[in-house]
């Protein structure tokens, strides 16, 4: 065992609790490794990781220190404001992680103020604008499984925190020790106005007043928060005709039904799609834990039709330019990796596309600097491959919400029109040409598994230039800062047959993505393609090891 694994696990040993102490000396050898090899980094997604006691894994006393780290920066570089706002989501130890956050920053001074009950994610960066915080924090690992959890920080603007910000974080969180001792405090909470607020503005983003909404939905939270704010603006905008899947109803952290409560995986929709066959509805809705992201199935006779978020961005990307005719220079914005055919939608109406790196976060900013040209108002939408979209300006963050509104409005739009959302979709395609935009996600668990993912990255940056029967022609690196991005550890690289594939670790999972890119003259042959190309992706890893 490594001698500073050792030396980590045994300062544990000698200032934890006495069950915990049991605990730490129940693991074998592999568990200590994995619970002591590395301190969970802080970066702009905050921090993330399975729950568990060591520096490796989430547990109370990392949220302190993480918490103490972020104090001493807020005194250092936002000592004119000392609000906080604080929100958790539904999964195990959320609301205690967030009870020992408002505690630490109570220790510091600062008033920090709780959500009363678990609440989606975008409810913090509204909070945040709302009563003009220095900043916001939420305990969530959003759609990974059970025994993740995070925390995750907002600045002043409601936005996550840039690249610069959390180097600062960390800095500060890197000279503490781990078992500073907080006194208990009385808790102060969140007024209840601020939830009718948020619901407010995320009704003022609906587009048309549709007549007949005698839509059938079933609706999943997926054990989550997105219950009250889903079902209440669904029915504040007359969609009444709604089923929940009772066993993803209610709150609970082990997530019983759906081992990964992830709307990017169709599995997290089977039981919705269930209910929808029993009780023949038309759309089923399901939201992550933390209710930002946002995935549907649509009907197609006695079946269902999971859309990919690539598929339901573009339609509903295409369904706001064709309804909003107020705004003299539109201006929509997503991720490198999302799917290029949006970009050619919003040409059509004249709206201006802006590209951001991987992350909801980099959209937010961009409506930040519109806002800074007083051009706040242009920003028509923005989504990202992995599920998140936002429409309004009222959030700097993907929110579930606002999308589960738009989808059954949209629904309801053109079934006036006697037209099906995959009608719709077809017809895109027969305008624009077929785009396969497909992910895949390699998982590499522990120390060993991120020397894999370096290594497979340093492969594709300096070794590999054919795949399959396509040669290389280009790579971007977007470690070196390019197309006016910040540096980011993201390679693009362009094939001789005009399809391109993105490679990035995942900034929150022991993960390596990969993004294709295909352009073909129909589905098949697209994902004929693209099964090649991953073969070969995947020979070239085995290569390297």
């Amino acid at each position: 065992m490594d001698e500073l694994v050792k030396s980590r696990y045994q300062y544990w040993l000698e200032h934890i609790n006495e069950s915990e102490v049991n605990a730490l000396k129940n693991m074998i050898d592999t568990e200590i490794e994995n619970s002591f090899y590395k301190e969970l980094s802080f970066g702009t997604g905050g921090i993330r990781g399975k729950m568990g006691l060591g520096t490796a894994k989430i547990n109370g006393y990392v949220i302190q220190r993480a918490t103490q780290g972020l104090a001493n920066y807020l005194k250092k570089y936002c000592s004119s404001n000392n609000k906080v706002i604080i929100g958790y989501d539904t999964r195990n130890h959320s609301k205690e992680y967030a009870q020992v956050t408002s505690r630490v920053l109570k220790a510091n001074g600062f008033q920090a103020f709780l959500f009363k009950e678990a609440l989606p994610t975008p409810c913090v960066s509204f909070a945040v604008r709302e009563l003009k915080c220095a900043c916001g924090i939420v305990i969530t690992a959003s759609h990974n499984p059970a025994e993740y959890n995070g925390y995750k920080v907002y600045n002043q603007n409601g936005c996550q925190i840039t690249t610069e910000a959390a180097a600062l974080v960390y800095h500060e969180i890197k000279k503490l020790d781990y078992f500073t001792i907080y006194d208990d405090s009385e808790y102060s909470y969140v007024d209840d106005i601020i939830y009718e607020k948020y619901i407010d503005a995320v009704e003022k983003e609906s587009i048309l007043p549709i007549e007949n909404k005698d839509v059938s939905i079933v609706y999943t939270p997926l054990n989550g928060t997105g219950l009250r704010p889903v079902t209440d603006i669904l029915k504040r905008k007359g969609f009444t005709n709604i089923q929940i899947v009772k066993e993803q109803e209610m709150p609970d952290g082990n997530f019983p039904t759906c081992k990964k409560p992830n709307p990017e995986e169709y599995e997290a929709l089977n039981l919705g799609i269930e209910y929808a066959k029993r009780y023949q509805s038309d759309l089923v809705l399901a939201t992550d834990p933390d209710c930002d992201r946002l995935s549907i199935a649509i009907r197609i006779k006695d079946n269902f039709q999971i859309l990919s978020a690539n598929e339901l961005g573009c339609l509903l990307l295409d369904y706001v330019c064709q309804n909003i005719t107020c705004v003299n220079k539109p201006v929509f914005i997503k991720t490198i990796v999302t799917t290029d055919l949006a970009e050619l939608i919003a040409k059509k109406y004249n709206a201006t596309t802006i590209n951001t790196l991987t992350g909801f976060k980099f959209i937010g900013e961009q409506i930040d600097i519109l806002k800074k040209q007083n051009r706040e108002n242009d920003f028509i939408f923005g989504f990202e491959e992995s599920c998140g979209f936002l429409k309004g300006t009222y959030v700097r963050d993907k929110d579930a919400t606002v999308a589960a509104m738009l989808v059954c409005e949209m629904y309801a739009y053109y079934k006036s029109k006697d037209i099906s959302l995959i009608e719709r979709l077809n017809e895109l395609y027969n305008e624009f040409g077929y785009c396969l935009n497909v992910q895949h996600s390699l998982t590499f668990d522990g120390a060993i598994g991120q020397a894999k993912i370096e290594k497979i990255m340093d492969g594709v940056r300096y070794v590999l230039q054919t795949l399959a029967n396509s040669t290389i022609v280009l790579k971007k690196d977007y470690l070196n800062g390019i197309d006016g991005l910040p540096k980011s550890n993201v390679i693009k690289v362009f094939l001789d047959d005009k399809n391109s594939i993105i490679f990035r670790p995942s900034g929150t999972e022991p993960k390596i993505k990969i993004y294709f890119s295909i352009i073909s003259k129909d589905k098949e042959s697209a994902l004929q393609i693209k099964e090649k190309l991953y073969f070969s992706i995947i020979s070239f890893i085995n290569s390297l090891e």
